[in-house]
């Protein structure tokens, strides 16, 4: 056995690291080609990604302070704008819940927005999700990624969380659109819904907001680093003076939670918390959408691999599961997958000796894979005008997404699925929200 190396070259996959692994010189099953440590390469992009997260060395922190400076003075001025009535914010006849989070990714947001979509419409409620659907393709557009009956746009035109999302609410509409206010009114007078939930709206201002939720990371709730760019926080925290309700991921790994609990008092004195952990359910198999149960895991030897904010969550959720990946890869966030990702992914296994590839569900919905979400399918894109501040029509066409792939690949592709999951000491928490929400 060798550890291999953090730096390679060779093909484009952006792998950032590798788990120990045994020497995979020599011809593969009789293929021709030599596969050795080198066959994924960490590209310089996704190696920085990885150090930002981790705190960057102290030159790195003096170069980017001007930067950092300018960052807050901009969240001072847009703050400042509003209040004085220079810019606007629009309201609509229906409640409007927002989660969102301080830090830059990986706190749980899209689960945490799905436990409550399935929460409110438990009580009645008609819910419809709004998205900003990013990466998306025509991004300026509004356009439904799910009308309640089943998904209807690929990851590629809408975005990975909706997607996923849609596919695993359904009954809820999903709507994506970057203009919150104009794709928020949009939705409303398509669907009506009692409860419009936007995914990744506390910082958003366009569109007034009843109840602001914030999803933190116990383990690092100011993240690491200060303000962006130097860091990953997207507002000072004192920013949490305006959250109204509190939620804590990954409490179960928090080594002092209490420290934690105070440190949120001080910043959001009067904003009931409620713990949260996640926890594998099933394994879905990618290409043709059966269930397995967990034990299937540890059934046959698995490549890991995951293009998520924090590539190594996956990797300690798989611990977790008594499961060690032959090797393990990871990808930028949002990586839209190819063709050639999954062949290069598939030879890899077979040089480690991998039966599957194993991935998350966000992952899974950007894979050319039969029964990914990545085939072609139909979709409703609102017709309207683009001008700022105009309502939007309201009118649909149906739209065939292009597609540049087709299915990819043989081997087979596992998708762990997790859900985000209240600890039971969460009944104020749960009161809190339904008091505001019924509130006029």
């Amino acid at each position: 056995m060798r550890r291999s190396k953090r730096s390679w070259t060779g093909s484009p996959i952006e792998a950032v690291a590798f788990v120990e692994q045994p020497s995979t010189e020599g011809d593969r099953e009789g293929t021709g080609q030599r596969y050795n440590a080198r066959v994924l390469t960490a590209t310089q992009r996704a190696r920085l990604a990885r150090a930002w997260r981790e705190g960057l060395p102290a030159p790195w922190k003096t170069v980017l302070a001007p930067a950092t400076l300018a960052y807050r003075g901009g969240l001072a001025l847009r703050q400042a704008a509003y209040t004085w009535g220079l810019l606007r914010t629009r309201t609509l006849p229906c409640r409007v819940v927002a989660v969102g989070n301080l830090t830059v990714g990986g706190t749980g947001k899209t689960p945490l927005v799905e436990l409550l979509a399935r929460a409110m419409t438990a009580q009645g409620r008609r819910v419809v999700i709004l998205s900003r659907g990013y990466g998306r393709r025509q991004a300026h557009r509004v356009a439904v990624v799910s009308d309640g009956a089943r998904p209807l746009l690929t990851a590629r035109d809408a975005g990975d969380e909706p997607v996923l999302l849609a596919r695993r609410l359904p009954g809820v509409p999903v709507v994506v659109g970057r203009d919150r206010a104009r794709a928020g009114a949009w939705a409303v007078s398509r669907f009506s819904p009692d409860v419009l939930l936007l995914d990744d709206g506390f910082q958003q201002m366009r569109l007034g907001k009843d109840i602001d939720v914030v999803c933190l990371d116990a383990r690092a709730p100011w993240g690491h680093g200060g303000l962006l760019p130097r860091g990953s926080l997207r507002e000072p925290p004192g920013a949490l003076s305006r959250a109204d309700l509190l939620v804590l991921t990954h409490s179960t790994s928090c080594r002092d939670l209490a420290r934690v609990r105070e440190e949120l008092r001080t910043w959001a004195p009067g904003a009931p918390i409620a713990f949260a952990a996640y926890e594998a359910e099933r394994v879905e198999d990618v290409r043709s959408g059966a269930l397995l149960p967990l034990d299937a895991l540890r059934s046959r030897p698995v490549l890991a691999f995951a293009g998520i904010a924090v590539p190594e969550s996956f990797r300690t959720t798989l611990a977790a599961q008594g499961v060690v990946p032959r090797d393990f890869v990871a990808f930028r966030d949002h990586h839209p997958y190819d063709r050639a990702d999954v062949l290069k992914l598939e030879a890899r296994a077979r040089a480690v000796g991998a039966e599957v590839l194993l991935t998350t569900e966000k992952d899974a919905v950007r894979l050319p894979l039969a029964g990914s979400g990545g085939s072609e399918a139909p979709g409703l894109l609102e017709k309207g005008t683009r001008g700022r501040g105009r309502e939007a029509r309201g009118l649909a066409s149906r739209w065939t997404i292009r597609r540049d792939e087709m299915a990819a690949g043989t081997m087979p592709a596992w998708a762990l699925r997790i859900r985000l999951r209240f600890q039971e000491d969460s009944a104020d928490w749960w009161a809190a929200l339904e008091a505001r929400l019924a509130v006029g």
